[in-house]
């Protein structure tokens, strides 16, 4: 699975408006100057993030977009499904049903169902809240943090034995 340009960009799109938004519209070239993204660009990210009901566009002198519910409310898996064909790390397991011929057969099919498992989890376990007040490491929910601790612990370099 790779999160396209696209999926990138729709987040940090909506982490900026939460983060800035406090209930009110924000000019989409307020957030493109902010983030460093064309306007263009993000004039066709927001609207599948409209289409998806997760944004509304308000005109007029203090329009702009806001947000649709609490940030606390939306995952990133809600704001990633708007903009990606699919979350899955294999195509068999990109529709509700699989319907590939071998999967009676597949011995790697449940190593990818549980890999598929644990990346919706994890997207759905990180609201937008979580990325707006810890930005991109934050690690908001228990089983979210161990892994987050692992991983660091894992990253650490182990000190030098002195002679």
């Amino acid at each position: 699975m790779i999160i396209s340009t696209k999926g990138r960009y729709a987040l940090r799109f909506m982490i900026d408006l939460a983060s800035h938004g406090d209930d009110a519209c924000i000019n989409l070239k307020e957030i493109a100057a902010r983030q460093e993204i064309s306007v263009k660009y993000l004039e066709q990210i927001v609207i599948r993030l409209c289409q998806a009901d997760l944004l509304v566009s308000v005109r007029g002198a203090h329009g702009g977009y806001c947000l649709t519910r609490k940030a606390k409310e939306y995952t990133v898996a809600d704001i990633l499904a708007a903009t990606e064909c699919s979350l899955s790390p294999v195509a068999c397991l990109s529709t509700p049903e699989n319907n590939c011929p071998l999967r009676e057969k597949c011995t790697t099919l449940p190593f990818w169902e549980k890999l598929n498992d644990l990346v919706l989890g994890y997207l759905s376990s990180t609201t937008l809240e979580d990325l707006a007040k810890g930005g991109a490491d934050a690690c908001p929910t228990k089983k979210a943090r161990r892994a987050c601790s692992t991983k660091k612990k894992a990253a650490k370099p182990k000190a030098a034995k002195e002679a």
